[in-house]
């Protein structure tokens, strides 16, 4: 969405409110259930303008210990400064890319700032809880239905089994 704020900067209004959907890019192994619902508006401080908007996304994935699904909503809220094409130089943008939203031709291309947040604030990995154990590493049964009969030991790699029988010995 291409927000024109023309009027803001004319000094007709001082607040410019806006709310649309935008449809989520895939990510990695992250489906998203429905549209991204965005939020937010345009506001002239004497001068001093900026965009503040709030942006949620329901998702489905697996939980990344013991890959049972997850279904959740994303949020993330950005407030940029509001700046014409030409007052940032490039070397200011580029070291501060995610605190300007540069006007071009009296509008603000929004869905950029807020693809850049999705990818930038989306979290890497998810946990179906907190406390979620995973899976057993030998036999790959989910912790948390239970004790699957697999032994406590743990096993050694066979490449480390030099330095195992050292401590061993070392032990005794």
């Amino acid at each position: 969405m291409k927000l024109d704020i023309g009027s803001l900067l004319r000094g007709e209004t001082d607040v410019i409110e806006f709310e649309f959907d935008l449809a989520a890019e895939a990510m990695g192994d992250v489906e998203f259930s429905k549209d991204a619902h965005v939020v937010g508006k345009v506001t002239d401080n004497g001068g001093y303008i900026q965009l503040h908007l709030n942006a949620e996304v329901p998702f489905i994935t697996q939980c990344a210990r013991c890959m049972d699904e997850v279904r959740d909503v994303f949020k993330t809220e950005m407030t940029l400064t509001v700046a014409a094409e030409g007052t940032v130089s490039d070397e200011e943008l580029e070291e501060n890319m995610d605190e300007y939203a540069i006007v071009t031709n009296g509008c603000i291309d929004i869905d950029e700032q807020v693809r850049e947040a999705l990818i930038l604030d989306f979290p890497m990995r998810f946990l179906c809880s907190e406390d979620c154990p995973g899976l057993c590493p030998i036999c790959g049964k989910k912790k948390a239905d239970g004790d699957c009969g697999c032994s406590d030991k743990k096993e050694v790699d066979p490449r480390l089994a030099v330095l195992q029988s050292i401590i061993d010995q070392l032990d005794e």
